[in-house]
């Protein structure tokens, strides 16, 4: 993957090394030593030039990022791929139901990184699969991708200090009341499972979950929620806990009567983009599957 991204110096930057600059703009030290490593990897004004050098003002900074390899052990495998958004840093995808984002040893074939193997090696480009959220196998909707080492590390610094907001709808049986509020509560592990988490006041995480009911049809309420921490099953464990369990969720409520996975979506998306710093914003609209259950005669 080659990504030349430019900027231009002003009199405020005016005086820091390259490496300081670069660091401002979020890129990690780790991304630093790494393109030290590439040839050609930082111009100023198209010469080649040290992390140590100073900027002036109006000199053109050009960072030049040339990743040769792909990610080892995910094949390419040609499945149905929904992008809602590419450019040259990122690309958005609306991930269905059933599909895993990595591959494991039971699903080493039919993973969403496997989808995205296949889609670059057609264009005959080399990828590296970082994925800033990715989604449990039955949650559908969008996560976002990063295409190269330094969207990367940007948008991972970005998702740690809660800069990306993640909004989901889900679906819950009755009426939910109170119909908005915040659940704060921590999160750990139950007892020895790797996968099942509750709610753990003495030893769990920080996690905190807002909630809005937007609409109620057919006995169900479709409830909005926007994560503020991305802990393990947040939003499952934390709707259970106030009593309002997701429907077809096999592990905290194998309530499959009008579907046979947990109804969530990951149905928006907003952050700045991490090379531009422009604000953008992406939806996905919801799944027929959750659809069925609040219009069953319309589907």
């Amino acid at each position: 993957m080659e990504r030349e991204i430019n900027y231009q110096i002003t009199a405020e930057d005016a005086g820091l090394r390259a490496e300081q600059y670069l660091r401002r703009k979020g890129y990690s030290y780790q991304n630093l030593t790494q393109l030290k490593k590439m040839p050609e990897s930082l111009l100023i004004n198209g010469v080649w030039t040290y992390m140590r050098t100073p900027l002036a003002e109006g000199d053109l900074l050009t960072v030049h990022i040339n990743e040769h390899e792909s990610s080892p052990n995910i094949p390419a495998v040609s499945l149905p791929l929904d992008i809602v958004y590419e450019d040259e840093d990122i690309i958005i995808v609306n991930k269905p139901t059933g599909m895993p984002t990595h591959p494991s040893l039971n699903n080493y074939r039919n993973s969403l990184a496997n989808a995205l193997m296949y889609y670059f090696e057609q264009q005959k480009k080399p990828f590296i699969f970082r994925c800033t959220n990715r989604l449990d196998r039955d949650t559908s909707g969008l996560t976002v991708i990063a295409k190269h080492l330094v969207s990367s590390s940007i948008l991972s610094g970005m998702a740690v200090r809660h800069e990306i907001e993640r909004e989901y709808l889900a679906l819950v049986r009755g009426s939910i009341q109170p119909p908005s509020g915040t659940v704060c509560a921590p999160i750990g592990r139950a007892g020895t499972s790797l996968i099942e988490r509750k709610i753990d006041f003495e030893n769990g995480e920080a996690a905190v979950t807002h909630f809005r009911k937007v609409e109620e049809k057919n006995g169900h309420s479709l409830v909005s929620l926007i994560l503020e921490t991305g802990r393990t099953h947040q939003i499952r464990v934390h709707m259970k806990y106030i009593g309002y369990p997701l429907i077809g969720d096999y592990l905290y409520n194998p309530d499959m009567e009008y579907i046979t996975r947990q109804a969530l979506h990951s149905y928006r998306l907003s952050f700045r983009h991490p090379i531009t710093g422009e604000q953008i914003e992406f939806t996905a609209p919801m799944p027929e599957d959750m659809d069925r259950v609040l219009n069953p005669d319309f589907c």
